[in-house]
């Protein structure tokens, strides 16, 4: 717990059986933690009970994406205080103390990958992905008037539970680019949001978002239009 609040974690899990144990573990391991969710989203490599064995709690979502998986795990989360993040090695559980330190004042805590000096020699980060990242996060910030941001699609965050509520009727986007909808809709109701600087470590087994340019482009664009459209439509 938390000041007197329940703290859950997310993870969205497609075939991760490499590291879905290890990430378990870790995250379990930090004190104010008190439940991991995993939602085995259609895995073929029995990520789900691999995760079950290692003391999380597994659900299943059948509605196949990255949006959906996450948008399934919010629902589940039985906390106060929701942190969602990756079961493939790249997040710290360490981490998740940074989030907590400003979720008493604020309602979504972002987490950033691309801080130089956090950045590991061998995550997945290179000056392409880490200046689209940033690219994207600005057009964001320019558009709603703030506040800082510099990550598009950094997964790790935590969400308030009254925060997470609020969203869950609203949120749309199954796919690869869920992120930006999520921080357009707090912007938009006037949520509270900050975002705090985060380990990024290298991946075990291959990026299903940003494995190629091409992929990593495509999901970019798509996170750009629906930023493009929640300002311009408001939903």
């Amino acid at each position: 717990m938390w000041h007197g609040k329940r703290v859950s974690v997310v993870f969205p899990a497609y075939n991760e059986a490499g590291n879905i144990a290890q990430a378990v573990a870790d995250f379990r391991a930090i004190e104010p933690v008190d439940e991991v969710v995993v939602v085995d989203n259609n895995s073929r490599d029995g990520s789900g009970a691999i995760a079950a064995a290692a003391g999380a709690r597994v659900v299943l979502e059948t509605r196949q994406g990255y949006g959906n998986a996450l948008r399934r795990g919010l629902a589940e989360a039985t906390g106060d205080l929701v942190v969602l993040a990756e079961p493939d090695g790249t997040f710290a559980g360490r981490d998740v103390l940074k989030l907590l330190a400003y979720a008493d004042e604020f309602d979504l805590v972002l987490g950033t990958r691309t801080t130089r000096e956090l950045i590991w020699r061998e995550a997945n980060m290179g000056w392409f992905l880490r200046w689209g990242n940033w690219s994207v996060a600005k057009l964001q910030q320019l558009l709603f008037g703030g506040p800082s941001l510099s990550d598009c699609g950094c997964t790790m965050r935590l969400l308030k539970r009254e925060a997470a509520q609020y969203m869950l009727p609203r949120l749309t986007v199954g796919g690869s680019h869920f992120l930006p909808e999520m921080v357009s809709i707090a912007l938009l109701s006037g949520m509270r949001v900050i975002e705090v600087p985060v380990n990024y470590r290298g991946r075990v087994g291959d990026s299903k978002i940003t494995g190629s340019i091409e992929t990593a482009v495509r999901v970019g664009l798509r996170m750009i239009a629906i930023i493009l459209r929640y300002r311009l439509v408001g939903r």
